[in-house]
């Protein structure tokens, strides 16, 4: 098929804001901000957050509560399971009377005088199939391990969202996008067939590191194939499979109780998107910025066959690049600290990412800790996540980026607050702290999802990647915490949720510091934000003038 080209206005004829535009996105001016091409490549895009928010959630159905007692040694193995509990248990599971001082008889069991209890070191399990608690004995005084298992897996996700950032930007999105997705489904089958607890959270962590490198390469690839305002719709639409996810993996988990098999029912479909790796290109934007012109030409020749555009006829000059500097230029993480505005929003964001995820994650990964039924509660987690991300669409397009961000997190941080007060208040009003909860998850899943794409504006596309990745170092600090957060609980009941509000509000404060993006095109490098900060002083002085 051949590809049409068109002539396009020479640099004489062009006004120079027009000449501006197209210069800082000759990409979208060539085959058009959104099309079917994009559409098809977004949409294959975001179905990657299917698998990894599986693996994220799984250890809410590997751990599930578990009806659980001191097991029966086999000389009272016909003693009624509720019978032998009550009787022999009465300080809980952890300890058990002396078998010595237990007698059975027809009318019933009795404890001898003098009884004392021992800790107990076998247990039995109520309900249908095993959990990673049952299986390697994560009660009492091994029940921090479960804690330290999940820290294990956030703990790779905040090194691997870093690390991730830095391949991608060297080698390329597509690389490290399919690399990352085969090990993850090795690594997510090979934690089905652990024999061992302790590799089953190093297994784990791997799995974190790799999963958030499958996230974020995806994320960025998609909104550097599209322009204009379709950024924000893009960059939402990746999370809407997230939402659907949490509902998807409640069903299986409701289906199949055996934690083994539901890793495997979670981790096999990942073979699938090895296909990807012939249909998905290298982000243009990436190719352009390392000066590799000629793959981008190939990939906006099939883009625009897709989209029936005509691209213009001196395309191939105008990817050559104005300053030599860009095919040339070498970045890494400290170019996040290279200037004072950059610092700025460095740091801003380190504390926003910090303030989402651990409000987000401390609702999503501790739905049991709310009250109710466990596949309800995060069923209804992922059915709020759905409006809460089509309504962000909206918000995006009419108020930017700053504002919408800024008030759902300080409305979510309140919501979780008004969870404090209400039980003494109110008296057995479970649904009304549920609803509560509910809320500031709705609002905290329209900020996790405005989040990406406004960090992602920020950055040139140079160092996106490295500067979304170490954002995310601060939130896997959050994430590490959040296994313990209701541990928290000990000092009083309302601490756990109080802590989240409080983050909540003072992270919604710090994105009010940051400069609004809106629908200004991506930068490329470092030296269009200073071109940017020249061309602004000498409006200003012109004005003045």
């Amino acid at each position: 098929m051949e590809i049409a080209y068109k002539s396009v206005p020479t640099d004489e004829a062009m006004p120079q804001e027009r000449k501006n535009e197209e210069e800082e996105d000759i990409i979208s001016t060539s085959i058009g901000e959104y099309g079917r091409w994009q559409l098809m490549l977004t949409f294959l895009l975001s179905l990657l957050n299917i698998p990894c928010t599986w693996h994220i959630f799984s250890p809410t159905f590997h751990a599930r509560d578990m009806d659980t007692w001191c097991a029966r040694p086999s000389q009272f193995a016909d003693v009624d399971a509720e019978l032998w509990r009550n009787y022999t248990q009465p300080t809980g599971y952890c300890s058990i009377i002396d078998t010595s001082y237990i007698n059975v008889s027809s009318s019933g069991i009795s404890i001898l005088p003098g009884a004392v209890e021992v800790p107990c070191t076998n247990w039995e399990f109520g309900g249908d199939g095993d959990t990673i608690i049952s299986e390697f004995s994560l009660l009492c005084d091994r029940k921090q391990l479960n804690n330290l298992a999940e820290m294990m897996f956030l703990g790779g996700v905040a090194i691997g969202g870093l690390a991730s950032g830095v391949i991608s930007d060297k080698y390329g999105r597509k690389k490290t996008l399919i690399a990352s997705v085969l090990i993850q489904t090795f690594l997510g089958v090979s934690i089905a067939f652990a024999p061992w607890f302790e590799m089953y959270f190093i297994l784990r962590a791997m799995l974190g590191f790799i999963s958030v490198s499958v996230v974020f390469s995806g994320f960025v690839l998609s909104i550097e194939i599209v322009g204009g305002f379709w950024r924000t719709v893009a960059g939402i639409s990746y999370l809407f499979p997230v939402s659907l996810s949490y509902v998807m993996i409640s069903g299986i988990a409701y289906q199949i109780r055996d934690w083994r098999q539901l890793q495997l029912a979670i981790s096999l479909p990942g073979i699938l998107f090895s296909i990807y790796w012939w249909v998905i290109p290298e982000s243009p934007r990436w190719l352009l910025a390392m000066g590799r012109h000629q793959e981008v030409m190939t990939i906006l020749q099939r883009a625009a066959v897709m989209n029936k555009r005509e691209l213009p006829l001196n395309l191939d000059k105008q990817l050559l690049p104005a300053n030599t500097k860009i095919q040339t230029e070498s970045v890494g993480i400290m170019d996040l600290f290279k200037t004072p505005k950059m610092r700025k929003i460095t740091l801003l964001l380190f504390v926003i990412w910090f303030s989402v995820y651990l409000v987000y994650y401390g609702l999503v990964l501790n739905v049991g800790n709310i009250g109710g039924d466990l596949y309800v509660n995060s069923i209804l987690s992922g059915l709020v996540e759905v409006p809460a991300i089509a309504i962000s669409i909206l918000f995006l397009l009419k108020c930017g980026r700053k504002w919408p961000l800024a008030l759902t997190m300080k409305f979510a941080g309140i919501a979780c607050l008004l969870t404090v007060p209400i039980p003494y208040i109110f008296s057995d009003v479970q649904w009304l702290i549920t609803s509560s909860a509910m809320t500031g998850k709705f609002l905290i899943s329209s900020s996790n999802a405005v989040m990406p794409v406004f960090t992602a504006e920020l950055f040139p596309t140079t160092i996106r990647n490295i500067g979304v990745g170490a954002s995310n170092v601060s939130a896997g600090m959050a994430l590490m915490i959040v296994p313990y957060l209701w541990e928290m609980a000990m000092f009083h009941d309302c601490v756990p949720m109080a802590i989240v509000g409080v983050c909540g509000v003072i992270g919604g404060t710090c994105v009010l510091f940051l400069p609004e993006t809106g629908n200004a095109p991506l930068k490329d490098t470092l030296g269009d934000e200073d071109t940017d900060n020249e061309n602004t002083s000498s409006t200003v002085d012109l004005n003045r003038v």
